[in-house]
């Protein structure tokens, strides 16, 4: 397995050929200024001998069928390993679900990034594959974060793509962090990224970042790269720009970043989320509305037990609409422009 990886450098294809595990982990070498080791299928850390600082963790393909991340995440991967690029700082990439990927689908079970902060192992337990690859996802980002000694940044940046279009192709969403100030730099390196648009959270979830924010104070995002399409039709030239700051970021090269100003992102709050609780639950608008509609107050969003759903606010924007969820899980997230939000 060690040899197949030096041969291709193709870390994607070899997690994919063993999407249930891998036998033993390994490590090797870069020259005389990188340690590798492999700690299971599609999780591989990149320790460089000497450091600057951050510990960095890149999910990608915790939705199987979220491919244009798992093609960036590989292609940085490539060339670390080909040397053509060198970490200068700690770097934990994470292929979160490979037998969805293989699969071509979101999910085999259930959606993994509903299942972090240990949900994956409350009631009914750990009895379908993303629960048990959740738990230990958890684990591997444990082990990297606690590994090295405090004083050190920590980011997760946890990528994805959305199943519709957006009136913002690109956009990040920011967990509940109470009593923790926003991060102005973080927010225009995202910018950088191409990513010109932020949601800032109002409630713990179970999601992967605000797993890594909340346990470990890391500055975590979920990322969202546009939309989805299948393995190997992206246009990953939309991608330069996240590209290069990722790889500016892993190699502690100057990121030239601007000062925080408001007025260059298109800041949101989530004022609400809307759960589903009953089997008759509908929106009331197109299946093929996009991300970041917006309904004015009194609007009917949705019908659900003989009751309708208005928007409650002067205007609310809407993502992530579906229906189609199980009894309880989220239907769509409101949101209304963030006009308080502490950022430093």
């Amino acid at each position: 397995m060690l040899q197949a990886l030096l041969d291709s450098k193709d870390f994607l294809a070899l997690t994919l050929a063993n999407p249930h595990t891998f036998d033993g982990t390994f490590s090797f070498k870069l020259g005389d200024h990188t340690q590798v080791e492999v700690w299971d299928t599609g999780v591989i850390v990149f320790e460089p001998v000497h450091n600057e600082g951050k510990d960095i963790v890149l999910s990608c393909g915790v939705h199987g069928n979220e491919t244009a991340p798992i093609e960036l995440c590989n292609g940085l991967i490539t060339q670390l390993l080909q040397q053509k690029i060198i970490a200068k700082q700690r770097t934990l990439f994470l292929i979160g679900n490979p037998l969805a990927i293989n699969n071509g689908t979101r999910i085999i079970d259930e959606n993994m990034n509903r299942l972090f902060s240990g949900e994956h192992s409350n009631p009914p337990g750990l009895i379908n594959p993303e629960r048990i690859r959740a738990k230990k996802l958890e684990a591997y980002v444990d082990k990297f974060y606690t590994s090295v000694t405090d004083g050190r940044q920590r980011i997760h940046y946890d990528l994805h793509t959305a199943m519709r279009a957006s009136k913002h192709e690109k956009f990040a969403i920011y967990p509940y962090r109470p009593g923790r100030a926003f991060s102005g730099e973080q927010i225009m390196f995202l910018a950088a990224s191409g990513v010109d648009t932020v949601l800032f959270h109002h409630e713990p979830t179970t999601t992967f970042s605000y797993f890594s924010s909340e346990r470990y104070g890391a500055d975590a995002f979920t990322i969202e790269l546009g939309k989805v399409y299948p393995m190997g039709q992206n246009d990953m030239t939309r991608f330069i720009a996240t590209h290069e700051m990722f790889m500016r970021l892993i190699t502690a090269k100057p990121l030239e970043l601007t000062d925080f100003d408001a007025d260059k992102v298109n800041l949101y709050q989530v004022c609400r989320v809307i759960n589903k609780h009953a089997d008759d639950f509908e929106f009331t608008f197109a299946t093929d509305v996009e991300n970041f509609r917006s309904f004015p107050k009194g609007f009917v969003l949705a019908r659900e037990g003989g009751q309708d759903i208005k928007v409650e606010q002067e205007f609310e924007s809407i993502v992530f609409p579906n229906a189609k969820v199980p009894i309880g899980n989220r239907t769509v997230i409101c949101l209304i422009p963030a006009v308080n939000a502490h950022v430093r």
